[in-house]
Order: structure tokens, then sequence, then C-alpha cells
């Protein structure tokens, strides 16, 4: 299991280790720790930071999405460079607020989700978010833009943004009704399932859907 994404249903994961997967969760919170605190002062180096570790986990790691072929060829994610005007400050409004999203799956049957609001972002467009409705909780933010499935793109499917469930989350500022959610879409990062069909992944629906282009982040090794 990927554990920094929102990957619950992985058909190969009765013969992964739990040891492993308890590693790879522990790591990758340990990761957006840190990414979190670089961040306070400079995004760029915590981006840095995040690419580095990842290129790492996902070449080394046990309980990575790659197989062991996929290991022995592999030279890093594509990730783009850093782009300072893709990091935004959003409230969640409660515009959708209640609207249940239901993924079926193979293995695990229904995983349920609850809309809990919608981020609106200028020049992009707006983003449902999601509360997870069973173990571990967390809120969820997927999202497909206009290089999805494009030559040079990201993944057809869609990436994710936020997935606090296994620490992928970037923060927030001010408190109350002032308080605004880190989105910081460098670094959005592909779901298992692009690079290991034994994984299914929730992916972005029409809610999550963007028609402007978002060139940085996690792209497409395919």
């Amino acid at each position: 299991m990927a554990p920094d994404q929102q990957d619950y249903f992985e058909d190969d994961i009765p013969t992964m280790p739990a040891v492993d997967i308890a590693d790879w969760r522990l790591r990758t919170f340990a990761l957006y720790d840190k990414v979190r605190q670089l961040a306070a002062t400079n995004p760029f180096d915590a981006h840095v930071f995040w690419r580095q570790e990842r290129d790492l986990m996902f070449a080394t790691h046990p309980a990575s999405a790659l197989t062991a072929d996929m290991k022995a060829s592999f030279s890093g994610l594509r990730t783009a460079d850093y782009d300072p005007s893709f990091r935004r400050y959003a409230a969640l409004s409660p515009e959708g607020s209640g609207q249940e999203m239901n993924v079926e799956t193979g293995t695990d049957g229904v995983v349920p989700f609850t809309r809990i609001g919608t981020f609106e972002l200028p020049g992009l467009g707006s983003l449902a978010a999601w509360r997870l409705r069973s173990y571990g909780g967390g809120i969820f933010v997927p999202f497909r833009d206009a290089t999805a499935g494009k030559d040079g793109g990201s993944y057809g499917a869609g990436r994710y943004l936020l997935d606090t469930v296994k620490g992928s989350f970037h923060g927030t500022r001010g408190a109350g009704a002032e308080q605004e959610f880190v989105l910081d879409f460098n670094f959005a990062y592909n779901p298992s399932c692009a690079y290991n069909e034994a994984w299914a992944c929730p992916l972005a629906g029409p809610a999550n859907r963007l028609t402007a282009e978002v060139p940085v982040g996690e792209l497409y090794l395919g």
C-alpha cells in the first residue's frame, strides 16, 4: 500500500507484510510533517525535499507501488519544478455539503464519502472536499485538470491534492470564519493505480474536475 495516497483497496494487500505497510505510513507522515515545517519559511525547499524523499521511497521501499521490474529501471518520478503561483489559500465554503459519494470496489465493497464543502480557486475553478466515512476518516480532495491524459501531462484519471488520513496535508492559516486551507498544487501526486493495476483508487468525480491546466506537481511517467 502506498499510504500517502487514497488507495484503500489493494488486490494484493494480503501478500504485503504488515510491517512494511506500517513503515511506509510512518515515513509518509514524517515526510509531510517535515514538508510543513520547511514550507513555513521556504516552500521551494519543502518541494525539493518532498521530491527527493518520494523518489527514494518509490525506488527502494518494499511497500512502494512499483514492482521489482519497474524499480530496476526507475530513475525518479516525473515532477514539475516548483511554481509559487500554484500555492493557494482557500476557505472551505459550505456549498455542496452533505452530498454523498459511494465508491464501489471489488475488494472492500462500497467505501462512503460525504462532501464537507467546496474550495473556490480563482483562475482554476472549484473543488469539492470530501470526508471519508469509514475507518481513518480524514479529508480527501482529488482533482483532474486540463492536462489529464495529454502527452507530457498528468495522469488521465486525476491526482490527489489532500488526503489527511494518509498524512498528505499542508496546513491552514487563520481561525474560525477566517480559516483558510493551504492548497499547494506543486505537491499534487498520482494515485498508486497510475503505476500498478493491483491498486484500485477513488478518482476525481464531476465536482473535482478543473477546466484549467495545472502543469505542476507529479506528472505521468506513462
